[in-house]
Order: C-alpha cells, then sequence, then structure tokens
C-alpha cells in the first residue's frame, strides 16, 4: 500500500470522526475538520518549517470547502503570497479611496420612473484598471474586510442620496458578515443621522442564502434595522431555497427576483412560470417585486403583464457613476 494511500485513509478517518455530531447538555453539537499535511524530510527538515508548510495545506483545505484535506506542494506557497498580495492591494484600496460607488437605477415598470438606484462598489485599481465587485468582494469576505468596505459604502451612498430628488431610494447590500456585525446597527443610524437622509430613503439587501445561515439574533438585528424606518430587500430571490415560512416572518419590504430567472423567461416555460410564482408571492404577502437583469424588450413586456411592479437591468440602464446619474435625475420631469 503506497504511503497516499495511507495518508489518505487516515485524514479521511480523523475528519469522519470529529464530524460526528454528539450532545452536550442536551443540545446536539456539529463540528467540522480541515487537515493540512507536510511531510518530513520531503518538504522540510525543521519542525517550524514542516509546521509552515502544514499550515499553508491546512489553509488551501479550508479554501477548498473544508471538511477535507490537502497535501503540501511548493506551488501552494505561490498561491499564497498571490492571495496575501491581493489582500493587502485592497487594504491599500480602502485606505487612499481607490474605489467608488456606481449606481444602477430601478425603475417603476408602469411609466418607467426611476425610484431608487443600487449602490454597487468599484475599484479603480492602479494597474488593473476598473475592477467589478465579482473580482474582489470574494476576497474581502474572506478575509473579513468587507466589514470596513459595506461601511464605506453605506456612507457614500447615503451622502449622495442627499443629492437625488424627492423620495428616490438607494438601495445598498449588506454581507452575511455584516449581518452578524455588532457595530451594524449604530453604523447604519450614524450614516443616515451625518447625512441628514430619512430612513425610509434607504433599502438594505440581503441575499436568500444568507438567510440559510440564520440565527435569532440576526432576525432581531433585521428588525431593529426596520425600527429605523429603513426598507429590507431580500435579493437574488428563488436561488437559495429558504423556506417560506421563514420568509414570512422576516421583516421584508421587497422581494428582487434573480437574473438567472429573467434572463430564461422569454425562451423557458419553467423560468417564466418561477417568475410569475415569485411575483405573485410578493402580491401575496404584500411586498414589491424587483425584477433584476431585464436585458431586453421582450423581457420588460412579460414582467409588466406578469405584474412585476419594478425592473432593474441593462434594458433600461448601465450602472453609471454618481455624477452621471445626478445628471440624469436632474432632467427627468418630478414625478407626481
Amino acid at each position: 500500500m503506497s504511503e497516499d494511500t495511507d495518508i489518505d485513509r487516515l485524514c479521511n478517518r480523523i475528519i469522519e470522526a470529529l464530524s460526528a455530531p454528539f450532545v452536550y447538555e442536551d443540545q446536539q453539537i456539529n463540528i467540522g475538520a480541515s487537515i493540512g499535511v507536510a511531510l518530513a524530510p520531503d518538504d522540510a527538515n525543521q519542525a517550524n518549517e514542516l509546521l509552515r508548510c502544514a499550515d499553508i495545506a491546512l489553509y488551501q483545505a479550508k479554501e477548498a470547502g473544508r471538511g477535507t484535506w490537502r497535501a503540501y506542494g511548493r506551488e501552494m506557497d505561490q498561491r499564497l503570497h498571490e492571495r496575501l498580495q491581493r489582500e493587502e492591494e485592497l487594504r491599500v484600496a480602502l485606505a487612499e479611496q481607490q474605489l467608488e460607488v456606481y449606481y444602477q437605477p430601478r425603475y417603476l415598470s408602469q411609466g418607467m420612473q426611476i425610484i431608487g438606484a443600487e449602490a454597487l462598489v468599484r475599484w479603480n485599481h492602479p494597474e488593473r484598471g476598473l475592477l467589478l465587485p465579482e473580482q474582489f468582494i470574494p476576497l474581502a469576505e474572506e478575509t473579513g474586510l468587507i466589514i470596513p468596505l459595506g461601511r464605506w459604502v453605506l456612507h457614500q451612498a447615503c451622502s449622495q442620496a442627499t443629492r437625488w430628488p424627492g423620495d428616490t431610494v438607494v438601495s445598498v447590500n449588506l454581507s452575511p458578515l455584516q449581518l452578524h456585525d455588532d457595530r451594524l446597527l449604530d453604523e447604519i443610524a450614524h450614516a443616515l443621522g451625518e447625512n441628514g437622509l430619512p430612513g425610509e430613503r434607504l433599502e438594505l439587501e440581503v441575499t436568500e442564502s444568507a438567510l440559510l445561515r440564520e440565527t435569532q439574533g440576526t432576525l432581531d438585528q433585521l428588525k431593529r434595522v426596520k425600527a429605523l424606518g429603513v426598507h429590507l430587500a431580500v435579493d437574488d430571490f428563488g436561488t437559495g431555497y429558504s423556506s417560506l415560512t421563514s420568509l414570512r416572518h422576516y421583516p421584508f419590504d421587497v422581494i428582487k427576483i434573480d437574473n438567472s430567472f429573467v434572463a430564461g423567461i422569454g425562451q423557458s416555460m419553467e423560468d417564466h412560470s418561477i417568475v410569475r410564482a415569485l411575483i405573485e408571492l410578493g402580491r401575496g404577502l404584500q411586498m414589491r417585486v424587483t425584477a433584476e437583469g431585464v436585458e431586453t424588450e421582450e423581457q420588460l413586456r412579460l414582467l409588466k403583464d406578469d405584474g412585476c411592479t419594478e425592473v432593474q437591468g441593462f434594458h433600461m440602464s448601465h450602472p453609471m457613476s454618481a455624477d452621471e446619474l445626478q445628471r440624469l435625475l436632474s432632467q427627468l420631469p418630478a414625478r407626481d
């Protein structure tokens, strides 16, 4: 039997044993394990260096989804170095204001009036150019930098929204980590108070997948946020498999239908049926419904016919800078 096979079996036995649930004070406890493996003398001869190699392998095991094991390889050093470099670049970006908030308008389906805009952060990287959220937000979430990043976006959005006409709403995304931040409520209250923005003009978006890890504490947190007058939206709805019972108990005002369903409504009866069902669900729960990712006239027409109240997407408008949005809003006739 080879050494690799022996290691594989040992690691899997350890992970399986540690993953077995157990009861403590009448509560079932579940834990997991990830393992990093380094071998002497192939990987290192000194104990401290061997531990460093095992730690790098452990990090790779966690990055692979946890509950698994990885053996050290020299290429891991390069990947870790690159990741640490990207993390440091993001820290510098926060400190040196390389970030910028863009806004994508949201429209009433009937009349196509702009009623709000979603704040979407961009990174003006000095070497790689303008980076979209998917190119750095996962890193921010992994490293915890999403907390200061999210705080900065919230304050920027509230400040810029004060220049918008009437009751135009600004929407800001909250990550799961922010939901569990003890300072979240104070930060929201501070952002509103500092800028003189009424609570009802701020909408916070929580992804449906984030609700899968919900606790009573987070539900209480959302209720306290709601008490500030802030609106709450469940984002990417239809993709996270949250229970309808849970949805009924959360203080949401808006359902945002994921763009993956909207993209197929013109070609797929299944997608169109799902979209219609979600619109009816929102109506039954007395929530507004926003369809994201509207890119064609046909999609817009179908959504209007199905009774979707609000739409957002490239067909109406791409995300734009704060100045561009300000000019657009200043050219529009006043809403009734």
